[in-house]
């Protein structure tokens, strides 16, 4: 059983289809950079394909939430850069794989003018709460 709780529809909020409003817990904050498509060794992955770089950027997430003793299920807040929001259907995708669709967390979109390379569609980043 998850020691968050999940508000899908605050009083007086239109309900949320692809992400919750509100995710509270206590706990210990893990904060987690923003992830690139990168391999393990630094290599870009995906150069011009969305749903490629999404996976990488998911699993990069995973073993960043794993260091610091978390999972997806502790996952509070994520938000997601992107250069051109065409590409979130293939962020979500990504994210329904790692991610338990009836327990999202809170998120924002951003569209961005660039990233630190212009090989990178997206970089995501989290927030979770872990047990103290």
């Amino acid at each position: 059983m998850s020691r968050l709780t999940h508000i899908h529809a605050p009083e007086g909020v239109a309900p949320a289809t692809a992400y919750t409003h509100v995710v509270m817990g206590s706990g210990r904050l893990v904060a987690i950079s923003g992830q690139l498509a990168l391999d393990e060794d630094g290599k870009p992955v995906g150069e011009g394909d969305a749903a490629a770089q999404a996976r990488q950027v998911f699993e990069n997430l995973r073993r960043c939430l794993a260091a610091a003793g978390a999972t997806f299920d502790d996952v509070v807040k994520l938000t997601y850069f992107v250069t051109d929001m065409a590409h979130m259907p293939a962020v979500r995708s990504a994210r329904d794989a790692f991610l338990d669709p009836e327990r999202l967390p809170a998120a924002s979109a951003v569209q961005v003018a660039a990233l630190v390379r212009p090989e990178f569609l997206m970089e995501i980043e989290a927030f979770a709460v872990v047990p103290e």
